[in-house]
């Protein structure tokens, strides 16, 4: 009869060959780090100027809770940068300061200084996004309501209404994603001490990034050489 080796060691060999293949075929190993998406977010797209305004009423509001700023008196400095959106945030966030209450010197003596910076960030390859959410299950249920009506009424036209209203329901909250964005920061500076800081990040219009962008930037500097 041909040997036949003890159960225990048959069960020991089988351990030690699957041992081995795990660490040749481990699954949770790689070379280089892996790349996933992030949970999901929203960003908003600023491209109006009543956008500007919401920012500047978010930002007079929080400026005016901050119990570090409690009876300063403040100076907003960045109206004078030389762009359509610091001068038009300028004077936003300056109305809705006086409407919140807050003391608004037009000199910076005795003030605290409300600065806000601009930079625009623009990205070259924005391949791979994903629809928005909901997106394709709106489109598949309006195409699934679609079929109801084209068998049951006299007119196939009258088909297209609740895929209609199905997407003109989410569509309002619906917008591209661009290449473009902005990070606008304020800040509440006093005696070189910052004593508030905020940033948001918003989607903007290609074409409306001159409006964030300083007219000096755009500026071209011409060499001159002597000819003589």
């Amino acid at each position: 009869m041909p040997y036949r080796p003890p159960f225990l060691t048959t069960l020991a060999l089988v351990l030690l060959s699957t041992t081995l293949l795990s660490g040749c075929f481990n699954v949770n190993t790689s070379q280089v780090p892996m790349a996933v998406t992030y949970p999901y977010s929203e960003q908003r797209r600023m491209q109006a100027a009543h956008h500007w305004e919401v920012l500047a009423a978010h930002e007079a509001e929080r400026i005016m809770r901050s119990p570090r700023l409690e009876g300063h008196a403040f100076f907003v400095t960045g109206s004078t940068q030389a762009m359509p959106f610091a001068q038009g945030f300028g004077l936003l966030l300056t109305s809705h300061l006086v409407s919140n209450g807050a003391i608004v010197r037009t000199d910076p003596i005795n003030a605290a200084q409300v600065d806000y910076q601009v930079q625009i960030v623009e990205h070259d390859d924005r391949d791979n996004i994903r629809p928005p959410r909901g997106a394709l299950t709106t489109l598949a249920a309006g195409i699934a309501v679609a079929t109801v009506p084209v068998n049951h009424w006299s007119e196939p036209a009258l088909a297209l209404i609740p895929a209609a209203a199905a997407v003109d329901a989410f569509s309002g909250s619906w917008t591209s994603i661009s290449p473009k964005e902005v990070i606008i920061t304020t800040q509440v500076i006093d005696n070189n001490r910052i004593l508030y800081s905020s940033s948001n990040i918003y989607y903007i219009n290609q074409e409306d990034a001159e409006h964030y962008r300083s007219v000096l930037d755009n500026l071209k500097t011409i060499p001159v050489t002597n000819s003589w």
